[in-house]
């Protein structure tokens, strides 16, 4: 018989905990063995306070975790590993944001094409190789080599039963050509995320919505590593009266904020639904 899911909750100490980060945190604890990671690779906007605010909320929300908890700033040699495994397939790039939109602006008019990590890269670095990079140059994947060495034609994951598939243009068209180490980071959200899913053996992944795009890219990265591929479990945003989705900085929104103001671990349930 199988276990139960192994799932995970992964934020990010740049600020305090809100009502949406207790929602999916306690909707991870509810599908299965519950995990937590602290994604603190940016470090110029990570800080320690919030991080022990991000422990001391879980535990008064009635969450426990196996020790010790996983920090993505310990993990920077298995980045390294996994980037290097995926050389044959990236190249540096130099570009700033602005270069990417003048570079896409010039032929066209209108809204410029963007998907999860914003506007669609037009290649302009990719004839570069690794002998060419600068310290200042970001990795990019190059998502039509990457298909072809898996003899794809479509990457696609299932979700609450219903499968998502991408074909390879939608791929390209919709994604492109995503940043796999950031400059002055060594990693990026894409590759670190599933680096550090296959090491916890997370089986079940739970997490919002605005994060159900860049699960295409996660599974394309999931094949060229031999890793494992969770299942996956997208799940509402709270948002707020305007019917904003809620951010760090709506401290009002904060669970440390309800808690200094009387309210109970079952007050939070209620307030998002649970």
């Amino acid at each position: 018989m199988a276990g139960r899911p192994v799932t995970r909750f992964a934020p990010s100490p740049t600020g305090l905990l809100h009502l949406g980060h207790a929602f999916s945190a306690l909707t991870a604890a509810a599908h299965g063995d519950f995990h937590l990671r602290i994604e603190d690779i940016d470090r110029d906007r990570c800080r320690p306070e919030y991080e022990a605010a991000i422990f001391e909320d879980l535990g008064w929300l009635g969450l426990t975790w196996p020790q010790p908890v996983m920090r993505q700033s310990d993990r920077m040699p298995a980045y390294r590993r996994a980037l290097a495994r995926l050389a044959p397939l990236t190249y540096p790039c130099r570009c700033r944001r602005g270069d990417i939109r003048a570079a896409l602006s010039a032929p066209q008019e209108g809204a410029l094409p963007a998907g999860p990590d914003g506007l669609i890269y037009p290649g302009t670095c990719r004839h570069r190789s690794h002998a060419d990079a600068g310290p200042d140059d970001v990795i990019r994947l190059d998502a039509a080599r990457a298909f072809d060495a898996l003899g794809l034609d479509r990457i696609g994951f299932a979700d609450q039963g219903a499968d998502h598939i991408l074909t390879r243009k939608q791929f390209l068209d919709g994604i492109g050509d995503v940043i796999l180490s950031r400059r002055g980071i060594g990693t990026s959200y894409h590759l670190a995320v599933v680096v550090d899913d296959a090491a916890q053996s997370i089986t079940l992944v739970t997490r919002g919505q605005d994060l159900f795009s860049s699960t295409h890219i996660h599974v394309l990265l999931q094949r060229l590593l031999d890793l494992p591929t969770p299942a996956y479990l997208h799940h509402r945003l709270i948002r707020d009266t305007a019917g904003r989705r809620l951010a760090k900085r709506d401290d009002a929104r904060a669970i440390r904020q309800y808690r200094t103001e009387g309210a109970t671990p079952a007050d939070i349930r209620h307030m998002v639904g649970l």
